[in-house]
Formats: structure tokens, sequence, C-alpha cells
């Protein structure tokens, strides 16, 4: 199974072509470029390297969310487009499971974190089941890292640009028992967005493109004006 993969959810971007589990090609972009100038580009690059069309590629994956609300929404529109296109199924992918597969093998439990502006983060916990898996505690939400913190026990490694960004207050949280990962293990890589859509795929966990939203956690930052003037 050949799977082009892509996240575009977080300040750097990635695109990653597949055959199964092996990773044929990947870059990840750290340029402060717009997702919209460098995904497509990106992806054509990655067909061009490897000698492979869009015709042959047998899954589409992105990052669904959460994340930078410009970022997911390129992404996305780009999965539904390439999806409707070419009629290839497609997977969206949790970016915070991408984070924290980072991090495998491990025993300890995996605080993903991605910097959501405003004080906060996009946060979920994991840990490794008997197979070897993911499996998700409790679910995604936006918070305080100092919440997140103060609810947070035992032997936990945390991951994700917002532990980079809050690295401080989880090393003064006075926990022994956490760590944090090195600066590579932080970023989002397409190649894990695709290693996990491919499971996703076995489980028959797809998208319908037509009706195929962002996970976005909390309302946008932008807000309309209100008018200078209105009517009583």
């Amino acid at each position: 199974m050949l799977i082009l993969a892509f996240d575009t959810s977080s300040p750097t971007a990635s695109v990653a072509l597949l055959r199964h589990n092996t990773i044929l090609y990947e870059v990840l972009i750290n340029t402060g470029l717009n997702h919209s100038e460098i995904l497509l580009p990106a992806i054509d690059e990655a067909m061009r390297k490897v000698d492979l069309a869009m015709k042959d590629i047998d899954l589409l994956a992105c990052t669904s969310g959460p994340g930078s609300f410009t970022g997911l929404r390129i992404g996305c529109s780009t999965l539904k487009g390439l999806a409707f296109a070419t009629e290839k199924p497609a997977v969206a992918v949790s970016s915070l499971e991408a984070v924290a597969s980072n991090i495998c093998p491990t025993s300890r439990m995996i605080c993903a974190m991605l910097d959501a502006g405003r004080g906060q983060v996009y946060t979920a916990c994991y840990r490794l089941n008997k197979t070897g898996a993911l499996e998700k505690i409790g679910g995604e939400k936006a918070a305080c890292p100092q919440e997140i913190i103060k609810e947070t026990e035992g032997d936990v490694i945390f991951a994700g640009d917002g532990a980079m960004r809050y690295a401080e207050i989880i090393k003064g949280s006075g926990k022994k028992n956490f760590l944090i990962v090195s600066g590579a293990q932080n970023y989002i890589r397409a190649s894990a967005v695709g290693i996990i859509a491919r499971e996703k795929y076995r489980r028959n966990e797809l998208i319908n493109p037509a009706t195929f939203t962002p996970l976005y956690l909390r309302p946008a930052d932008a807000r309309p004006k209100k008018p200078l003037f209105e009517n009583n």
C-alpha cells in the first residue's frame, strides 16, 4: 500500500510517502511560510523524488486537529480535494496522537501538548496497550498547562511544541517523575501520520470527503469586528 500523508496543524509542515510502514520520502518544513505556499509544492516534490504519480497512491492521510486554525483548514481542504479528484480512500489522524507516537515505545504515560495560544495547550494522554498500540486516556481538550500538570500524576513524558513552550512550568512543578522529550521528537512527522492512517484504514475508519471537517476544540481566535454604529 502506498500512502501519501501530510501535516499542517502546527507551525511546521510535513509531507511523507510510505509503502506500508516503510518511509520512502519525508520532509519537515519549518521556514515560517504560510502552509498554503508550502503544501502542494512539497507534495509535488515528494512525488517527483520517488517517481510516483497521484494515480499510484492507495491511501491519503492528514492531521485533522487540534492545532492551528488556518493550518488545519489548508490541510483538510487539500485532503478533501485530493480525495474527490482521485477517488482514493482518505483517513484523518489526530495531531496529538501523531505527536505521542514519536515517543514509542515507552512504559510511561505520554502527555501530548500542542501550543494553542492564549496561554493554553491542546492536550491528550496516551499509553501503549498490550499489543503495542497507542490507547488514549480520556479526551482531547484545550487547557492551561498549569491545570494539566496539577491533574497529572505518575511517570509521565511530555511531548509537542506546547511541552517545549511550557517546559519551565513542567520542570518547576516539583514532580520528579516528569520528563520532556528532546527537540526533534516534539514535531509532528507526516510519516507517523501515515503509519497511524494505515491502521485506521484496516479498521475501515475512513472519512467522507463531503462531510469531513477539522477538529478545533475551541472557537477561532479571530472575531468579526462590531459595527461602529448599531441600529436600536
